[in-house]
């Protein structure tokens, strides 16, 4: 019998991701997904305990190698919370630009309420922690517990922006993606614009351009 070769998380990963988009369909078991790219199944189970597990695990790597890339950047630690999160935004859609046939493959909108899909749970709490250490800025209400719940409020309302750009990246058709990164720059900008109590421009601005584009974003 052949050594089986061992592989580290990435590679099954990687494999997990060729096997989706070859066969359309998700491997029948962790034996026969081992077999057929000739490593032990216990291997896998040093890593993962499931399909679902490394499907919560690639969504968020594109997230961890967004952070990678933009640590590795000197502009990007002087930049204010406003333009991290707009570099965050720009960096993480180019990951998963990168990567689109595999996310439209398991995201695909068949109607799905994303906000509800648990392969992107794992996503929300890394970027959920990101944006909490972004230490946005917000008015000053003297209270602590209005506080609390302001930067709550910040967090979740960050999250379902994230999944309305998602949304709206899946259905983009424009050459580069740049319509996405309109929105991106738009969405991000009013919501910077309504913490800091100075929304009016922004909101028509975003407004006029979803109008234009004739998206329904609920």
């Amino acid at each position: 019998m052949s050594k089986k070769k061992e592989i580290n998380a990435l590679e099954i990963l990687t494999l997990y991701m060729s096997y989706v988009l070859e066969h359309n369909t998700k491997p029948s078991s962790v034996y026969t997904f081992a077999k057929e790219n000739k490593f032990e199944e216990a291997i896998f189970y040093n890593y993962f305990g499931s399909f679902e597990a490394i499907e919560k695990e690639i969504f968020n790597t594109f997230f961890k190698n967004t952070i990678s890339i933009l640590e590795k950047s000197k502009d990007y630690q002087t930049f204010d919370a406003r333009n991290k999160l707009l570099s965050f935004y720009y960096t993480f859609f180019e990951n998963l630009t990168a990567n689109r046939s595999y996310v439209i493959a398991t995201l695909d909108s068949k109607k799905l309420d994303l906000k509800k899909l648990d392969v992107l749970s794992s996503l929300k709490t890394s970027f959920t922690n990101y944006i909490d250490s972004l230490e946005i800025e917000t008015i000053d209400l003297k209270q602590k517990n209005i506080a609390q719940i302001q930067q709550k409020s910040i967090k979740e309302s960050a999250w379902i922006q994230l999944l309305i750009t998602l949304k709206f990246w899946m259905n983009d058709t424009s050459a580069s993606f740049e319509k996405t990164d309109i929105f991106i720059e738009k969405s991000v900008n009013t919501s910077f614009d309504v913490i800091d109590s100075t929304p009016l421009k922004s909101i028509i601005d975003l407004g006029k351009f979803l109008y234009k584009e004739k998206m329904n974003i609920n």
